[in-house]
């Protein structure tokens, strides 16, 4: 039975979530591509710090090592060169500075970015180029170009760091890459929009959020197919699985005139829905603790940063950042 939490019983059930839990420690970093800045959220302190940037950031992501940030979002200085867009992949060093130490371009529409387990190449989803562009980050430059499906978008790192999952929205699959070889070996069919797609921690099953039917997706990754579909919010976006694997947490963002406000948690092993927690506005991006007791979620309409109690299913606090945050990511 789905679990509905009303917003009489927050402050109460939050109360007893803190009680009986450590506080959460460590920084997210949200990308506030409206604000065209970063904030950073020293969870320890309850301060936040947002940094302008000169491009519009989508996503952010904390490398594996947890040395570096990495940041893409469209370009201001460098705008359209002969009618194509443009966007910047920013790195910075840990402990954040005020300035990335370096840039490199990304000659399209850049969307997510990950690294692989080593934390020196880098991964950009280029909508408009329908390709994951690979950046060798130690020798600042450009590698390799790996064709997709249509308007790729969310992607993510399995856990054994031999393939990378990328949703592909406008051609309804989610292909699948070699990150050794950095090809495509081939493309899952999987529903109407995919947005982002997870990892179960064994790497048994991913996860994909299709945004046009309000559902998410479970794919066997030794087989390469969809599996069930688990039907959520509306307008689901970022997923992420908790470290033990038992929950899957879903960003309900709904549109910009009717914006949803809830976080769906999937049971993959039931493959239902059990509990809604309601954030904020247009919540989109999703992140978890490495103990898996926290689960942070931007939310887009109210930029705000929601902070869930992963076993309650409670938001416990919530911290006001940039303008219309988007990709979130958690450093411990």
């Amino acid at each position: 039975m789905r679990r509905v939490i009303s917003a009489s019983l927050l402050t109460t059930l939050s109360l007893l979530s803190i009680a009986a839990m450590a506080a959460p420690t460590g920084t997210v970093f949200t990308a506030n591509e409206r604000g065209n800045s970063i904030s950073q959220v020293d969870l320890a302190t309850g301060q936040v710090t947002t940094m302008p940037l000169d491009i519009a950031p989508h996503n952010v992501q904390v490398t594996p090592d947890g040395k570096r940030l990495l940041a893409v979002g469209m370009s201001e200085h460098a705008g359209h060169h002969r009618g194509q867009v443009s966007g910047d992949l920013l790195v910075f060093d840990l402990p954040l500075g005020p300035k990335p130490v370096f840039r490199l371009p990304v000659a399209g529409h850049p969307g997510h970015v990950i690294t692989d387990a080593s934390s020196n190449i880098a991964y950009v989803t280029d909508a408009s180029n329908n390709a994951v562009q690979v950046y060798d980050l130690t020798a600042k430059r450009q590698v390799a170009s790996i064709k997709t499906g249509k308007y790729p978008h969310g992607l993510r790192l399995s856990p054994d760091g031999r393939t990378i999952y990328v949703a592909n929205v406008k051609s309804n699959n989610v292909s699948v890459l070699d990150a050794v070889s950095q090809r495509e070996l081939g493309r899952i069919a999987v529903g109407t929009a995919p947005v982002q797609v997870g990892f179960a921690p064994d790497g048994k099953q991913a996860y994909v959020s299709l945004s046009a039917e309000n559902s998410l997706g479970l794919i066997d990754t030794a087989t390469r197919k969809l599996t069930s579909k688990v039907k959520v919010g509306r307008t689901p976006i970022q997923i992420f699985a908790t470290p033990d694997g038992r929950q899957v947490f879903v960003a309900d963002q709904g549109s910009s005139k009717q914006p949803d406000n809830r976080v769906s948690v999937v049971d993959p092993k039931v493959g239902k829905t059990i509990a809604e927690v309601q954030t904020g506005p247009g919540a989109h991006g999703v992140a978890i603790s490495s103990d898996g007791q926290y689960v942070f979620v931007s939310n887009i309409e109210s930029s705000t940063m929601s902070v869930i109690d992963s076993q309650q299913h409670v938001v416990v606090t919530s911290y006001k950042v940039g303008d219309g945050p988007n990709g979130i990511s958690y450093r411990e």
